[in-house]
């Protein structure tokens, strides 16, 4: 089971979260809503020195393709995780750009998101599973602490082509059942260890020990 820890804010973050079995971290890039917003510059500097075997994320809401293949260069992630539902001729223009694994987030709101899963699994290295409202007043794209409905996950888990990370108010409390229903290749959170915006190191430990990893 992969386990993601976002929201990094820190080198010491990034250590933490590596001690506890993650094996990978995220930074959020510029998003019109939710936590754990850094600098691209921060990220990068993070990203640099980060220990090794960690897989970085780079969360972007940018929209284009040489406007993600940008982002993703200049903060050296080995990963780009593409929260909006971009068109899927993004995802194919950005493959002949740059060379680095491309994870495609799909909001589980109803039933089309299962169909957007498949259109997407094609074209990407991992499909993520969360919870937010692209089409909100303002937009929504992670850590927004809520849970979806677990049963359309596991139905895109189930026809998927590629792995599928499983996110949205995901904490020690919940993480076990959510496995059981969507077996998904892992799991990704902020919010559920965290206090005040910072990673805490007991509800950590009490995730990754839900898990089995610690």
């Amino acid at each position: 089971m992969k386990l993601k820890i976002c929201c990094m804010a820190s080198l010491d973050e990034a250590r933490l979260a590596h001690r506890y079995g993650a094996t990978a971290i995220g930074f959020v890039g510029a998003m019109p809503s939710g936590p754990g917003i850094i600098s691209d510059t921060q990220a990068r500097e993070i990203v640099a020195t980060a220990p090794n075997g960690l897989e970085t994320f780079l969360l972007t809401s940018r929209e284009t393709a040489s406007d993600i293949a940008d982002h993703a260069t200049f903060c050296g992630t080995s990963t780009i995780q593409i929260v909006r539902h971009v068109d899927p001729s993004v995802l194919e223009t950005l493959r002949k750009k740059i060379d680095i694994k491309i994870v495609q987030v799909v909001h589980v709101e109803d039933q089309t998101s299962v169909d957007l899963a498949q259109a997407y699994a094609p074209l990407v290295d991992a499909l993520l599973l969360d919870s937010g409202r692209p089409g909100a007043p303002t937009a929504e794209f992670g850590g927004t602490g809520r849970t979806h409905d677990w049963a359309l996950s596991q139905q895109i888990v189930q026809d998927a082509s590629v792995p599928v990370y499983l996110a949205g108010g995901l904490d020690a409390d919940n993480v076990s059942r959510a496995i059981a229903q969507v077996q998904p290749d892992g799991v990704d959170l902020c919010s559920g260890v965290r206090t005040d915006g910072h990673l805490d190191e007991a509800k950590l430990r009490a995730f990754t020990a839900a898990l089995g990893i610690s």
